[in-house]
């Protein structure tokens, strides 16, 4: 049977609400000035790229975990063109994973990156159809 999620989420006056997460946490979304509002929250359409980075980072590191992987530390950036038209949405995501360490394991790094965005993300499966998605991944030996 497929699970369902159910997040609620409240004005909290002006342009700012708070949202929940099925998690329990809560997190506050706000325009930014020139909208209208103070800035003192997270974009929803940028809160969509946190998603697809959350989703596949915690993917990869399941994977490393399970494949006994030694790195130091990893992060992902991701840089997203929204189209010209209104209502603007993502036409073009990059997304670049980068591995920090001294022994790492291209090979299996590589791999782990493939069965994330390829099979396991969820999140990257939506992406990918509105945007036109492109994933690389960086070592630096240190």
């Amino acid at each position: 049977m497929a699970s369902t999620n159910f997040v609620k989420t409240r004005w909290m006056g002006n342009m700012a609400f708070e949202s929940d997460n099925p998690s329990g946490q809560t997190f506050k979304i706000d325009a930014s000035p020139d909208e209208g509002g103070h800035g003192d929250g997270l974009r929803p359409k940028a809160l969509m790229l946190s998603s697809l980075a959350g989703c596949s980072g915690l993917d990869v590191a399941f994977i490393i975990r399970k494949m006994k992987l030694e790195i130091d530390r990893f992060h992902i950036d991701i840089q997203a063109k929204l189209s010209d038209s209104q209502p603007q949405t993502y036409e073009e995501v990059e997304m670049e994973f980068h591995f920090f360490g001294k022994t790492l394991n291209e090979a299996k790094l590589k791999r782990a990156v493939k069965l994330s965005v390829d099979t396991y993300c969820g999140v990257m499966k939506m992406f990918r159809t509105f945007a036109e998605v492109s994933v690389s991944s960086h070592f630096h030996h240190e």
